[in-house]
């Protein structure tokens, strides 16, 4: 099932959303952090805005809607890497390291590249369903 440009318009709206909250969110923990920054924290905003903002508006503009499930991986692979920035920055901040700051980044490219791949195999997929003989190719 593909989607439509209702849905990308609330998938792009959702990323808008994400990426004003994490600039805020940023902000306000640089306020409280007694003068430690972590470029971690200050740039988590740039996740959603790259990889969620920018590829949707492209998307609309060219009228290009991919597969549920290629958008539900890669919204999940932006949230994965969004989480991951914040959760480092805040141990930057904070002084210490986590051995699950590592799992954040492998956990949110591994969704976005099953997401690119899903939306590979979908559009392929769509492409040989139109290549074969429909009723409408056939002479009357």
């Amino acid at each position: 099932m593909y989607t439509s440009e209702l849905d990308l318009k609330k998938d792009l709206i959702w990323n808008v959303a994400g990426t004003v909250f994490l600039a805020l969110f940023g902000a306000v923990y640089e306020i409280f952090s007694h003068e430690v920054y972590s470029y971690y924290m200050i740039y988590a905003f740039a996740i959603p805005l790259v990889l969620g903002v920018l590829p949707y508006s492209l998307l609309l503009i060219f009228r290009k809607y991919p597969g549920r499930a290629a958008l539900n991986l890669w919204n999940s692979g932006i949230a994965a890497l969004s989480v991951g920035c914040s959760f480092r920055g805040a141990l930057d901040i904070y002084g210490t390291t986590n051995v699950l700051s590592t799992v954040y980044p492998v956990t949110g490219i591994a969704l976005l590249a099953a997401g690119l791949f899903s939306r590979i195999v979908g559009s392929k997929q769509r492409a040989n369903k139109n290549d074969g003989m429909s009723p409408k190719s056939f002479p009357d």
